[in-house]
């Protein structure tokens, strides 16, 4: 039975836990308006509904939108991991369908500028984490920036979506440009959001992947297409994931497919298979602003 198949969360889900290093994927966007954050909440709580134990950390310091679509109010978030006055545990929320997340906080843009005893202290809090993770998915702010080349770096997926505006591919060109040249990041995972059919979404990634193709050495895949459905904005306003709020639509079938494609996903060689690795990396960049300013030729 594949994803597609999957009615509700009643029905038996579907996907095997399997031993395997955590997944870490950035979704990020070129321009914010593309629907990012949707996708990121969704893709997290398709996954969370197959079986997958999933946390999902809004790195959006400016929006903090995951809190707004879900309805939550969280009293504490990351900063009050880096002062060490709460635990990883003590601060994450419960989300839909067992769906784990990190609230939003400035402590995030703190992450690379850490002491030796804070880089120390933030890793080991990730460490004592009480839940096996299969999948963290990091909502980055839209465009690029220190913060945002921080996180994409530091994952082993960079999903980068995509709606049909010019000004939407054109910015996801630039941060790729920039994560690619300026940070080493060579792989990248494209998602088509609101499309009118199948064929409009691979007809934007084609858009993308000729000229990434042209002027960059990167390897671009279409991950999915989302197509574009009113139930979303009925979703949103119930503050509800549409994977949860409405099963049966057509954008619901859409993520339930992409986080099968997701799921299927290598993970790159070498990787450890705790979260802490990925902390490891984050607060060991050393990336500075001044390297993700010029966008370049």
């Amino acid at each position: 039975m594949h994803m597609s198949d999957y009615r509700g969360p009643d029905q038996v889900r579907t996907l095997r836990r399997r031993p395997r290093p955590v997944q870490v994927v950035a979704v990020a966007s070129g321009k914010g308006g593309v629907g990012k954050t949707s996708v990121a909440v969704n893709l997290g709580t398709a996954l969370a509904q197959c079986g997958r134990s999933v946390m999902l950390l809004d790195a959006d310091l400016g929006l903090a939108n995951i809190d707004v679509l879900l309805g939550l109010n969280p009293v504490t978030n990351l900063s009050h991991v880096l002062d060490g006055t709460h635990t990883l545990d003590e601060i994450v929320v419960d989300g839909p369908d067992g769906l784990a997340i990190v609230p939003a906080s400035s402590g995030i843009s703190r992450m690379t500028g850490l002491s030796i005893r804070e880089q120390a202290g933030i890793i080991q809090a990730f460490s004592e984490f009480g839940r096996e993770l299969d999948y963290l998915i990091v909502d980055v702010a839209a465009g690029i920036s220190a913060e945002v080349a921080t996180f994409c770096s530091a994952s082993q997926q960079v999903l980068v979506v995509v709606c049909d505006e010019p000004a939407s591919l054109t910015d996801a060109y630039a941060l790729i440009k920039v994560l690619s040249r300026q940070y080493g990041v060579s792989r990248f995972q494209i998602l088509s959001n609101m499309v009118d059919h199948a064929t409009h979404g691979h007809e934007l990634f084609r858009k993308l992947q000729l000229v990434c193709d042209r002027f960059l050495d990167v390897n671009l895949a279409h991950l999915g297409s989302i197509p574009r459905d009113e139930l979303v904005r009925s979703a949103i306003q119930r503050q509800k994931p549409v994977v949860s709020a409405y099963p049966g639509a057509p954008a619901s079938r859409a993520f339930k497919k992409l986080a099968q494609s997701a799921d299927n996903l290598p993970v790159p060689a070498g990787n450890s298979g705790r979260i802490e690795f990925f902390v490891e990396r984050l607060v060991g960049a050393g990336v500075t602003p001044a390297m993700a300013v010029g966008l370049g030729d």
